[in-house]
């Protein structure tokens, strides 16, 4: 069985969807681990750090995307 760009596209469309669902989750529950009153000590520096770090993937998974988008506009110009 050949799999065709229409169904990598799909495939990788609903994979981003299912990552950046957990880095939300990821980003929910570490809004809960800091401690606003010292959110730079102990635990509440590492739930800041994983934070970012999810920020960060969904940031990349949205450059992903477009550049799909950008990829697969200049083959339909071909």
């Amino acid at each position: 069985m050949r799999i065709t760009l229409k169904h990598y596209l799909y495939n990788m469309k609903i994979l981003n969807i299912i990552l950046v669902v957990i880095a939300l989750t990821l980003i929910g529950y570490n809004i809960t681990q800091i401690n606003f009153e010292k959110p730079f000590q102990g635990e509440s520096l590492i739930a800041l750090i994983t934070i970012l770090a999810a920020l960060c993937a969904i940031l990349l998974l949205r450059i992903l995307v477009i550049s799909k988008k950008i990829e697969k506009s200049i083959k339909s110009k071909k």
